[in-house]
C-alpha cells in the first residue's frame, strides 16, 4: 500500500473544465483534492459542474482550497475527522471516498476500524455497523484492484 499521498492535481481531461481564470484558492484546492481523492475527484467535479458550475467551484475552493490548506493538522488527521463526521451523517458515498483517502494519507486498516468502533460510542450501533459495512466494501474493492 502506498503511504505517500498522491500530489497529482485533479486532471481536467475527464470532463471537468473549471473556471476560465482559476484563482489561487481554486488551484490550491485542485491540488489538495488530488491528494485526497486522486483522479476520482475530477469525475465528481465534472458531474457537479454539469449541473452547477458555481457549486463545483465552491466545492474546490472552500473545503480543499481553504480548509485543507490550513496549518495545524496534517492530511492524516483531517481524514480521521472527515471519516468520523461523514459516519455521523450517514453520508456513505462520501464516507467511502474518505476511507480511501485515509489509507492514502497513511492510516492503516486497523486504525480505520478503530475509528468505526469509536462511532458506536457516540453515534450508536446502527451507524457503526453501516460504517463497518461501507469500510468493508472499500477494503474489498481495493483488494479487487479498484
Amino acid at each position: 500500500m502506498n503511504r505517500n499521498p498522491d500530489t497529482t492535481p485533479v486532471p481536467r481531461a475527464n470532463g471537468h473544465k473549471g473556471p476560465e481564470n482559476p484563482s489561487e484558492r481554486y488551484t490550491r484546492g485542485l491540488e489538495n483534492l488530488g491528494r485526497v481523492d486522486g483522479h476520482g475527484g475530477g469525475d465528481v467535479l465534472a458531474a457537479v459542474e454539469a449541473i452547477s458550475p458555481d457549486l463545483a467551484q465552491y466545492l474546490v475552493e472552500f473545503p480543499f482550497g481553504d480548509v485543507y490548506a490550513r496549518p495545524g493538522l496534517g492530511l492524516r488527521e483531517r481524514e480521521v475527522s472527515a471519516i468520523t463526521a461523514l459516519a455521523t451523517q450517514s453520508a456513505w458515498p462520501q464516507f467511502k471516498v474518505h476511507v480511501r483517502a485515509g489509507l492514502r494519507a497513511g492510516l492503516t486498516r486497523n486504525e480505520i476500524l478503530e475509528i468505526v468502533i469509536q462511532t458506536a460510542v457516540y453515534c450508536g450501533f446502527p451507524t457503526a455497523l453501516n460504517a463497518l459495512f461501507a469500510t468493508g466494501e472499500v477494503f474489498a474493492d481495493m483488494e479487487d484492484g479498484e
